[in-house]
Parts: C-alpha cells; sequence; structure tokens
C-alpha cells in the first residue's frame, strides 16, 4: 500500500484496516510462499526431463516427483491458510466497523439523520463494506500471486537462458508500450463522448417527464425522435474518438494472448537451439511459465482497480464517522417542569446560510403554541432545536429551565418528545414498536396506549395482531404509522411535545384518527406544532408567525387574522385555495 498524504482515500483505507494490520501482513506473506511453491512441479518436469535426456537413474527421477507432489500440496495447504486468514480478518473489520458506525451514529445530533442522509448510513453499512471485503479478502492476495509468481518464474528462467528469457518478455513489453500509448490518446476525446452522453441523459429525462404530455398533444414521435438523435450522436462520437484505441487495445491483447506468447517462445526458442545457445530441453520451461507470464496482466489490473475501488469506499466510511458529534454535557442538569423558551437563537446550517435570526419565544406548560409561515420560513429547524436536534450557533433555547446542552441526551429525549411527518417504524413487532417508548411497559399498558392513539381495532385486524411484523405482515398506512408513534409517546409520557405537521402523510379517512389520538397525547403537555395548514391551529394558545427566518408576528387566531401581515395572507391564500377545490 503506497504512503499518502493526509486526507486521501488510500490514507482511509490505511487507518480504517489498521486493527486487522498484521493478519493480512500474515496472509499476504503465506500466498507469497505459496506463490512460489507452485513453481516447484514446473520446475520437476524440466528437471525430470533433463534427467531423463541425460540418462539419469529412476531414483534420482522418483525423487523430484515427490518433490513436485509435496510442493503442490504444500502450495494448495499455504495458500488455502492465507485466504482463510485473509477472510477471517475481513470478517473482524466489518464488524469492528459497523460497530464503529453504529456506535458513532448513536452521538450525532438528530437533525443530521432528518436532512436526507439515509443513502449515506445505507452505502457505508452495505456497498462500501463490501467493496472493502473484495480488496481485504481477495484483491491483495490476487495482486500479491501476480506480482510473486511471474518475478520468481522469470528469475528461475534467466537461471536457463537469459536470451530466451528476453525472446519471453518481449510480449509484455510491447504490450506495456502500447498501454502507454492508449493512455495517452484515451483522453483526447474523452470531453466530447462526456457531452454527448449528457445529451442522451438528458434526452431521456426529457421524454420519460414529459411522455403524459407529449402523448396527449401527439408529439411523441416528435420526442422520440429527439432521443433517437441523441443516440445515434453519442455512437458517432464515442466510434470516432475510440477507434483508433480500440484496435491498438486489441493488437495489444492479441500479443499477449496465450497464442501469441507461445509463438513468441517457439520461434525464439527455435531459432537459439539452431545456434547451439540452448538445448531443446531448455526450451521446455519457457513453454510452461512463458504463457504464464502475461497471464497475471489482467489479473493485476483487475485487483488494482478493486483497490482504488475499496480505497474510496473507506473514503467515505471514514468521512461518515468524521460527523460531528453533539457533545454531550460534562456536568449534566435536570431540567424542571416542562416550560420551553427561545433567548435570541440564531441559527445556520453551514456558513453563509443563516436559518433563523434572534428569535425569542415562550411556551408555557399546558399551552399549545403554532409555528407558522411560508415554506423556508425555519419552522421544522426552531422545532427541532427543542429536541437539540443541532445546537445553536448563538442564543439559547432552554427546556425545564436548564440550557439544552446541559441536560444530557438521554434525558433530554425522556422529555421532549416529537412526531415528525415521517414515522419511521423497526421491522419488528407492532407490540415492540410501540414499546420503544417505555421498554419496560407490560402487554397491557402498550394495548391501553394503542386504544389511546385509536390504533388497537388496526393492530387486532392483522394476522398476528400485536405480534404482526412491520413489513412482513403488518403494512402500515402513514396514518396508521402515525398512530403507533403516538402510541409511542403515549407511554413514554413527555412533558414537552413537539409535532411537525404529524397529519401529512395521513390518508383523508385516518386524519381524523389521528388528530383525535394527538388531542389526546396533548392534554395537559406543553406543545409546540409546526403548521402548514393554518386551519388546524385556530384554537392554539399562540401563534409564532416566522418569516425569513424572524419571528415578524405572534398572538391568537382572531387577532393575527385580523391585522395585516403574513398570517392573514397566508390565511386568505388558503381559504382561496380551499374554495376552488370545493
Amino acid at each position: 500500500m503506497r504512503r499518502a498524504k493526509d486526507g486521501s482515500p488510500d490514507k482511509a483505507f490505511h487507518e480504517l484496516t489498521a486493527p486487522v494490520r498484521r493478519a493480512l501482513a500474515v496472509a499476504t506473506v503465506l500466498r507469497a510462499i505459496a506463490a512460489v511453491l507452485v513453481l516447484v512441479p514446473f520446475a520437476a518436469v524440466y528437471e525430470i526431463a533433463r534427467r531423463v535426456t541425460d540418462g539419469a537413474s529412476h531414483g534420482g527421477v522418483r525423487a523430484t516427483v515427490y518433490v513436485a507432489a509435496g510442493a503442490a500440496v504444500a502450495a494448495f495447504l499455504v495458500g488455502g491458510a492465507a485466504v482463510a486468514v485473509s477472510h477471517g480478518a475481513d470478517a473482524d473489520l466489518a464488524l469492528t466497523l459497523r460497530r464503529r458506525i453504529a456506535d458513532h451514529l448513536r452521538r450525532v445530533p438528530l437533525g443530521w439523520f432528518t436532512a436526507g442522509t439515509s443513502g449515506s448510513v445505507q452505502g457505508a453499512l452495505q456497498d462500501d463494506l463490501d467493496e472493502m471485503h473484495y480488496a481485504v479478502a481477495h484483491a491483495r492476495l490476487d495482486l500479491v500471486s501476480a506480482i510473486v509468481t511471474p518475478l520468481a518464474a522469470l528469475v528461475w528462467l534467466f537461471t536457463i537462458s537469459w536470451e530466451l528469457s528476453l525472446v519471453t518478455l518481449l510480449p509484455i513489453l510491447v504490450f506495456a508500450a502500447a498501454q502507454r500509448v492508449v493512455m495517452a490518446r484515451a483522453g483526447g476525446g474523452m470531453t466530447e463522448v462526456a457531452q454527448a452522453m449528457r445529451a442522451v441523459h438528458a434526452s431521456v429525462v426529457e421524454f420519460v417527464q414529459g411522455i403524459a404530455v407529449v402523448k396527449m398533444y401527439g408529439r411523441s414521435r416528435r420526442a422520440h425522435r429527439r432521443f433517437v438523435d441523441a443516440a445515434d450522436g453519442y455512437h458517432r462520437t464515442f466510434s470516432t474518438a475510440n477507434a483508433p484505441v480500440l484496435r491498438l487495445i486489441s493488437l495489444s491483447t492479441a500479443v499477449i494472448a496465450p497464442v501469441g506468447v507461445l509463438t513468441v517462445v517457439l520461434v525464439g526458442g527455435t531459432a537459439l537451439v539452431a545456434g547451439n545457445v540452448v538445448t531443446p530441453v531448455d526450451v521446455l520451461p519457457f513453454v510452461l511459465l512463458g504463457l504464464g507470464l502475461t497471464a497475471p496482466v489482467q489479473t493485476m489490473g483487475q485487483a488494482a482497480n478493486s483497490m482504488r475501488a475499496a480505497e474510496a469506499a473507506a473514503g467515505r466510511i471514514r468521512g461518515l464517522l468524521a460527523t460531528p458529534e453533539l457533545r454531550e454535557p460534562v456536568a449534566p442538569r435536570e431540567p424542571s417542569g416542562a416550560r420551553v423558551e427561545f433567548d435570541q437563537v440564531t441559527f445556520s446550517h453551514s456558513p453563509g446560510t443563516r436559518v433563523l435570526t434572534e428569535v425569542s419565544a415562550v411556551l408555557e406548560p399546558g399551552a399549545l403554541t403554532a409555528l407558522v409561515g411560508p415554506s423556508g420560513a425555519g419552522k421544522s429547524t426552531l422545532a427541532g432545536l427543542v429536541a437539540r436536534f443541532f445546537d445553536v450557533d448563538s442564543g439559547t433555547v432552554r427546556v425545564g429551565g436548564v440550557d439544552v446542552r446541559e441536560i444530557a441526551s438521554g434525558v433530554l429525549y425522556r422529555h421532549v418528545g416529537f412526531v415528525l411527518q415521517d414515522a419511521p417504524l423497526l421491522r419488528t413487532s407492532v407490540e415492540d414498536n410501540i414499546r420503544l417508548g417505555r421498554a419496560g411497559a407490560s402487554a397491557e399498558e402498550v394495548r391501553e396506549a394503542a386504544r389511546a392513539a385509536n390504533l388497537h381495532d388496526v393492530v387486532t385486524a392483522l394476522p398476528r395482531g400485536y405480534a404482526s411484523v412491520v413489513g412482513e405482515d403488518a403494512n402500515l398506512s402513514g396514518g396508521e404509522a402515525q398512530r403507533v408513534a403516538v402510541a409511542r409517546l403515549l407511554l413514554a409520557d413527555p412533558p414537552v411535545l413537539v409535532l411537525d405537521e404529524a397529519t401529512a402523510y395521513a390518508d383523508p379517512d385516518s386524519e381524523a384518527a389521528v388528530q383525535d389520538a394527538l388531542s389526546r397525547l396533548s392534554a395537559g403537555r406543553t406543545v409546540l406544532v409546526v403548521a402548514h395548514r393554518l386551519a388546524t391551529v385556530v384554537n392554539a394558545d399562540q401563534i409564532l408567525v416566522l418569516d425569513g427566518g424572524r419571528v415578524t408576528d405572534r398572538g391568537r387566531h382572531e387577532d393575527l387574522a385580523a391585522r395585516d401581515g403574513t398570517y392573514r395572507r397566508l390565511w386568505e391564500a388558503q381559504n382561496e385555495t380551499s374554495e376552488v377545490a370545493r
């Protein structure tokens, strides 16, 4: 493995594989030994042929056969041990990395998970670890064999005849020179090829996304023609740019093909025998091993590509592990009560992209506060700060009189419950999904929570009732999944509740049931609701109007609707939309 600068992908691979480096070194040495041992039978064939032509005794020949057989068995055993060690190291590494990722993700801010990062986590745990698996368990050993075996064979062949060794190397030298030319020429037309490919992609997207419109107006033939023209253009561009390169690749590949190498060895060997440089029997090992000298060329290329892919995967995994963690307080404090305060809160998701600016508000215990405003005003972000989805840039968010940064995360999540637009469920039983709210809850307490969440009848109608597994025999709708989330919170019984448009994904039939369940859940708690439909919060004790990351107005529905401001414009716009819909 080459040494690299800090932050490079190969350094990431080097760092991540550090726990199994010793095992990988053992596997590498074992494979190198096996790579040399596989040559012994070939050397034995040459030795036997030489002895026979010299009229040696049968005893010497028999001993050579025994050595060859022993070396073959040893190569098999040692090579198998190398594979076993490398696979064991790979299994240990995969387990270690999965544990590291899981442990690290426990400590990152909750807001990181709501920012569409599930793809990177899934990619790291599946695709990236698979890429590293091949590199650790296979590619490294393949590289060792591809390098050690030809080099050891070449050293031995040079001891027999350096002249014929150079002849045998000729196809490899021609192939290497051709590859340099290929690499130099390959980049010439790649810009045009990439542009042609983008044109194909654009035409495909246009065709697929606009198929309904073009068919409606009888223009499908025209749209199809655009795609055909783009595909033809790509074919012409690719052919023009790559035809010379492809011919050179074909010729150079033919040179190192077994037939080509055998022809070179036989022609060269015949000439050297005729010139009394070598004996006929000396040509035998070159015929046996000459073909093997070129075979690793392709293997080395594949293994090298696998190593590069693994290094890139390691870089992505290290990037995931570098995700900033949520700082836990050194001396945690316990919140007292359910009062929530925003004190001059300013927050940015990234430098230069401020989302909230000097927001101040108080949420009294037992009251319902609604956050409203145009899209992008920062409503969901502000609500998430109560549960410390992120840490503020400046200002303070207090729960129960304590800065949320001074509350241990486990305590904070027991004090603040939240229901988001999407209610994720685990692939386990419905009962266990509800019991996430309180691990020690009894079966009857789970059912009481389900009844209060208007979920009990839905669950009992499932094939196995509460034992039904989500995703198998419990396929719940969006509204039913929200009611599972409500049941969880009823078990957890948090004094502060954050609802981020909890009925957004509920179907019309279940929206009323979700709203009823939320009303029961909200009773007697400090509730913060992110509302996109103003009609759902007309009875809120306090409405905060956010616009451009600032609180521009606050009050009850009647007062805000009477004033000329953002709230009134939103209210009138939604009423007009409702009238049109009717």
